[in-house]
């Protein structure tokens, strides 16, 4: 009984061997990814700006019912960083929710996510990020209160909310909205914000984007299905225009927490913004 209840509270992890026979990694992609899965949204300091958006000495709080969570310090700093990480790792951590030290990590982390990243991709992003600045900005403790700051709770957790799954079952879907899907599903990791959760924070995905409430607070998040009153109506040019340019049909401008993520997705090249807008047009409408 013992071995099984430790069993549970133990947090898998990758396979190493998954690992070893991927291509030598391609800073290039990497830094694609970097953009795709908005790390400097997150991991860059509160309010930075130009290049230094690319010094990830985290900081930024992510405030929720469960608590407050601040992102952490990712620079290749070998103190204060994730300088000392091997590739296996920090793969764990993104694709497993699961840090060096064999603990759960949160999900403010949006693993649930990520998940759905190819590891050649995530090899990629790891050799991107070991090029950028380190900082030895020490990383912030999460101010997060009992029971919510038991850890090993969170394999429960991950039982229950936790999967690789496409969002969207497509049949004979094209190569754009497949490469869409990937980016929405995975890197990008749009649902984590445009899909209601439940009363234990799991995501309803049987509600896939369609809004949800406004995880800084004020006001809510929109639905970004076909059927949405506030994009359902754009064309797919228009939603790519959005997020290379910020600006709406109407010339209205971004708003909110949805101004880094434009900004992000922005480096991005226009066939990938088609792609996101395929899928976005494709996807069941809520």
């Amino acid at each position: 009984m013992g071995a099984a209840f430790v069993v549970a509270f133990t947090p898998p992890k990758l396979d190493p061997a998954e690992y070893q026979n991927l291509q030598a990694a391609d800073p290039h992609n990497g830094e694609k990814m970097f953009w795709a899965a908005q790390c400097a949204g997150c991991h860059a300091a509160p309010g930075a700006t130009g290049e230094q958006k690319l010094v990830l000495s985290g900081g930024y709080a992510v405030r929720s019912d469960f608590g407050t969570f601040y992102a952490p310090n990712i620079s290749p700093d070998k103190q204060e960083g994730i300088g000392d990480w091997s590739l296996v790792d920090f793969a764990n951590a993104v694709k497993k929710g699961v840090g060096p030290h064999g603990r759960n990590l949160y999900p403010a982390l949006p693993y649930t996510s990520y998940v759905r990243m190819r590891n050649q991709d995530v090899k990629d992003l790891h050799r991107y990020i070991m090029t950028l600045p380190p900082s030895s900005t020490p990383s912030k403790q999460h101010e997060v209160d009992f029971p919510f700051n038991v850890r090993p709770a969170l394999s429960f957790w991950k039982q229950l909310f936790f999967s690789d799954a496409p969002r969207v079952q497509f049949t004979n879907a094209s190569p754009e909205i497949m490469r869409g899907q990937y980016l929405v599903e995975g890197p990008g990791h749009c649902g984590e914000c445009h899909t209601p959760r439940n009363a234990l924070g799991g995501l309803e995905y049987d509600k896939w984007l369609a809004g949800g409430p406004n995880p800084d607070g004020e006001g809510t998040i929109p639905d970004i299905t076909p059927g949405s009153k506030q994009i359902g109506n754009w064309t797919a040019a228009e939603i790519a225009d959005y997020l290379e340019t910020g600006f709406t049909p109407e010339f209205d401008t971004v708003g909110g927490s949805m101004v880094d993520v434009q900004q992000n997705l922005s480096h991005l090249p226009r066939s990938d913004l088609e792609a996101i807008a395929a899928y976005l047009k494709a996807v069941p409408a809520q």
